[in-house]
């Protein structure tokens, strides 16, 4: 990596969609379910197994599917995610950013960290865009077909993908990496060259994190719905996020204009630091 990191992460659900994933064919046209009938059983599923939230709805989208014949394999999971809908400008929103990253001397990075379905979010146009795509995943046999769960993140999980960036050591299954002794000076992706955008509950710690380390974190929100809204402006008000923006990723937008001052930022910091290192002045 010859120009320093920059990285610009993303809840999915609520921050670069509108709404849950699941609820926008999955549920209803696949299971025939009303997507608030579908939580309330995985609500009380978990509470019934003293278990996690994202495992019970995980379990529950298998079992379902099973019950009604419907295919399981990974192909088909990536084709029900390209028919997400998406924020206006989210497809446009990225080759923008890198432009401006580029022309400040950065190397901008795009990572998911979600809740959500990852082979759904694989299947979605915006892809190709991300280093990583860290989100809850199935487990797959030899034909490809979803068998379990490989994977569920949490909102305490999310705060471990926050340091697999931090120090670059991305991939999921490496536990010696993630724990190695590595001075903050020494890690490629520093906390004030990172940017979390989310929206909600799940997000909270790792906008907690964030912040904390002098990193950028932006609420996001929907602005057809005004309860989105009013968790923004708390998660502003508790000090979680710095910034608080509509899920609007078009070219002039408030949250374009906000992305365009973060990543100046990050330029100045990095001047900073290369100002202050020995023999800087020689």
């Amino acid at each position: 990596m010859s120009r320093p990191l920059a990285v610009f992460a993303y809840d999915f659900d609520g921050t670069l969609a509108p709404g849950n994933m699941q609820e926008h064919a999955f549920i209803p046209d696949e299971l025939g379910m009303d997507h608030a009938d579908f939580w309330e059983e995985t609500r009380v599923l978990a509470e019934q197994q003293r278990g996690d939230g994202i495992l019970a709805y995980m379990h529950l989208m298998l079992a379902k599917a099973r019950e009604k014949g419907l295919e399981l394999s990974l192909d088909s999971w990536r084709r029900r995610g390209a028919q997400l809908p998406l924020f206006p400008g989210v497809e446009d929103w990225f080759a923008r950013q890198n432009a401006r990253a580029d022309a400040l001397g950065l190397d901008l990075r795009h990572f998911i960290i979600s809740s959500g379905n990852r082979e759904l979010i694989e299947g979605s146009p915006i892809a190709r865009w991300f280093e990583r795509i860290y989100a809850s995943g199935f487990m797959f046999d030899a034909e490809q077909d979803a068998i379990g769960i490989a994977l569920a993140i949490n909102y305490t999980a999310k705060t471990q993908f926050l340091f697999r960036i931090n120090k670059w050591t991305l991939d999921e299954w490496d536990h010696e990496g993630i724990n190695r002794v590595q001075a903050d000076r020494d890690r490629p992706a520093p906390f004030n060259r990172i940017a979390f955008f989310g929206d909600g509950l799940t997000d909270i710690p790792v906008m907690r994190v964030v912040t904390d380390h002098g990193g950028h974190a932006v609420a996001i929100y929907d602005p057809t719905r005004e309860i989105t809204e009013a968790a923004a402006h708390q998660l502003l008000a508790d000090g979680r996020a710095r910034l608080a923006s509509p899920g609007d990723y078009r070219e002039g937008s408030t949250l374009d204009t906000l992305a365009g001052e973060i990543l100046r930022e990050m330029g100045r910091g990095v001047r900073s630091e290369l100002f202050h290192q020995p023999g800087a002045l020689d």
